[in-house]
């Protein structure tokens, strides 16, 4: 195992109507001037903001309310968000929704600690953060599990660039988790947010550099249990415990914790699918279902141990001596399997697009220029690499 730091300093309040304790928190953080942020219309017509802006009100904080955050968050967005927290002179952002507006949120925090310059440049790594102003969460989707990340991905709709910039100072001070409020999802963004946590552990799961053994086994235990509640919710998407035991997992899956010990991880599928949401907006864990079966196809030989050890310790293969290879493709081959019982593509066919070969090399153009020209840790990807899993998973 390698040496590692593990920082995870979010305050997370869990449980029935928590979304009441929202304005104590945002004092307990020195906030005192708020902009609620949000995505469509659901957060309003299920009366969430209004429930929200009635837990400020008691504190007697200041808010104004910006919605219209879409999946692949957006620059445009972003940058009105900025405008409208200089003009209100907000001291705190609370992100209302998921990942994509946790995420808006933490774009819009790091522009505001640095006013004079343009917070694209972050996304573009062209430098790195001198500050960023304080977020809190009331989360309604579990998938991306920025609620407790350092991550944030950003959209430039205009160019069709989807780019990722990680720091620890955008850890939000607080998450606000009532499993109740993603009971109204529909199943295919329920289930695509499945796919997104069990990616996030699996990325850190299959590399070539350091593992430790409860990393391991917490890693695999949350996998299982991930599998076992996202069938539930297939068939009953009322099941509280369900949605209680997916919500955490999403935290644990993206803060860290599945990641100790090793290099870091590979995130080979998450460039892959990043390029395919830039070029054609899909659903973030479904393109991940889409790609991952042709990466790990691709892949596995050159990290067989790991492959094998998933296979029999998360999908269940038995070893009865019918060699490392057989087992390995047994474990994709079962995976692919339970993407289709919840529901999940697993090429870009069934995701509903069919790049040209044209579009092919650009993305892998893009997705290298913006990884430094290579990507991974089961096996390091460059350009060639990255056109082959492409087509491999038409």
């Amino acid at each position: 195992m390698f040496g590692f730091t593990y920082y995870t300093p979010t305050k997370v309040v869990f449980g029935r109507e928590t979304e009441k304790e929202v304005g104590r928190l945002i004092r307990e953080y020195g906030g005192s001037r708020v902009l609620v942020h949000y995505g469509g219309a659901s957060a309003l017509k299920s009366g969430l903001i209004d429930r929200v802006k009635q837990a400020l009100d008691a504190e007697g904080l200041f808010h104004v309310e910006l919605g219209g955050v879409v999946p692949n968050p957006h620059l445009g967005k972003v940058y009105e968000g900025i405008e409208l927290a200089k003009e209100n002179k907000i001291d705190i952002l609370l992100a209302v929704g998921g990942g994509s507006v946790i995420d808006s949120s933490k774009a819009i925090a790091y522009a505001l600690a640095e006013p004079e310059k343009d917070v694209w440049e972050l996304f573009k790594k062209k430098r790195k953060a001198a500050g960023c102003f304080p977020v809190g969460s009331v989360l309604t989707i579990s998938a991306a599990g920025s609620e407790t990340s350092n991550s944030c991905v950003i959209t430039n709709e205009k160019t069709g660039e989807k780019r990722s910039y990680n720091d620890n100072i955008a850890r939000p001070r607080f998450a606000i988790m009532n499993p109740e409020l993603t009971m109204t999802l529909p199943d295919y963004q329920t289930e695509s947010g499945c796919t997104d946590i069990m990616m996030h552990t699996m990325e850190r799961y299959f590399t070539q550099g350091g593992n430790m053994e409860l990393t391991d086994e917490i890693a695999e235990g949350l996998l299982r249990t991930v599998m076992k509640y996202a069938e539930i919710l297939h068939k009953d998407p009322k099941d509280y415990e369900a949605r209680a035991e997916i919500m955490w997992a999403g935290s644990l899956a993206h803060n860290d914790l599945t990641g100790c010990g090793n290099d870091g991880g590979d995130f080979a599928s998450h460039m892959l699918e990043h390029e395919l949401g830039g070029m054609f907006d899909v659903t973030h864990g479904a393109g991940l279902a889409a790609v991952w079966p042709s990466w790990a196809r691709y892949v596995y030989k050159d990290c067989m141990p790991r492959f094998v050890r998933f296979a029999e310790k998360v999908m269940g293969v038995a070893n009865e001596g019918q060699g490392d290879d057989a087992i390995a493709l047994e474990g994709i081959r079962r995976m692919e399997e339970f993407y289709h019982r919840i529901g999940m593509p697993v090429n870009m066919r069934e995701l509903g697009i069919n790049p040209t070969d044209d579009q092919i090399i650009a993305m892998a153009d893009s997705a290298m220029d913006a990884s430094g020209g290579k990507k991974g840790s089961a096996k390091v990807l460059h350009r060639e690499d990255v056109i082959n899993i492409y087509r491999m998973a038409l």
